[in-house]
């Protein structure tokens, strides 16, 4: 929100002590009063007042130069998570589908132009990540971003395309927005998203949508596989069946059914996919 828009309630010290917290990341795990105030656009003055608030109230840990956040930053996103249903629901089947396949498998919901990731089981022998509750990413270039976006209302999906930042992040990343649109068309079409090394070199992931009980999109599952150990043909022949059974099993959940308990993989598979 810009400033010239704000409302009158509008509190922008509280805006800023939020900038603060977010400065601080994977790449940036620590700062100087200096990095924040740069990172924030802010002055120094005003950077040490929030961090040393932040300080007292047990948020963030200084040494008398770097300052790091503390595990108490946890609380501020645990109440939202507490409160899903959705995720606690999905979490027993994400785990016995990543103990079938061996495979990583998260669930995510889409948040603003950025997917959530909510739930998270990984797999033991999955290349080294640092993909957990909470991570964020652009959702054009995640196939659980493009399998929710690709179901939502047209013009919601025209205002996307034409605000998206469409920046290469690897040399098979999608950036042409009349690429993109047509991708989503067909991720609609067939059901699944599967995305190949757009997000990370080596990464390839696979996508379907879940339903609540009135049919709306309201998040996806995945799984995600080191590309070298996996082809593409592969992820639909053998993984996308069991993916499906999965999501489909958390819908007869959410509706408060049994009903999709017994679907089996090959069951769940569409005779129209391309292995």
């Amino acid at each position: 929100m810009s400033a010239a828009v704000r409302a009158p309630h509008f509190v922008r010290s509280f805006e800023r002590g939020l900038a603060v917290i977010r400065s601080f990341d994977a790449e940036h795990p620590a700062r100087t009063l200096s990095e924040v105030a740069r990172a924030c656009g802010l002055t120094r003055a005003a950077a040490r007042r929030l961090l040393l608030t932040l300080v007292d109230l047990g948020y963030v840990h200084t040494d008398g130069r770097l300052f790091r956040l503390t595990p108490r930053v946890l609380e501020l996103g645990y109440s939202y998570l507490a409160g899903l249903t959705l995720p606690q629901l999905a979490t027993p089947h994400l785990e016995r589908l990543v103990a079938e396949l061996r495979e990583s498998s998260s669930l995510c919901v889409l948040d603003g132009d950025e997917v959530v990731y909510v739930a998270r089981v990984p797999a033991r022998r999955i290349m080294s990540e640092t993909i957990t509750v909470g991570t964020r990413f652009p959702a054009h270039v995640t196939s659980v971003g493009r399998v929710i976006v690709a179901h939502l209302p047209e013009e919601e999906l025209d205002a996307r395309l034409a605000r998206a930042e469409l920046r290469p992040l690897t040399g098979r990343t999608i950036t042409s927005p009349d690429a993109l649109r047509a991708e989503l068309r067909r991720v609609r079409r067939q059901g699944y998203a599967l995305v190949d090394q757009e997000l990370e070199e080596g990464l390839r992931s696979v996508a379907a949508p879940v339903r609540d009980r009135d049919g709306t999109v309201v998040a996806a599952v995945n799984i995600a596989v080191h590309a070298g150990r996996t082809s593409v043909a592969s992820v639909r022949r053998d993984l996308l069946p069991h993916l499906r059974a999965t999501v489909a099993r958390i819908e007869a959940d959410l509706r408060g059914t049994r009903e999709a308990r017994a679907v089996s993989p090959h069951d769940a598979r569409n005779d129209g996919d391309t292995p």
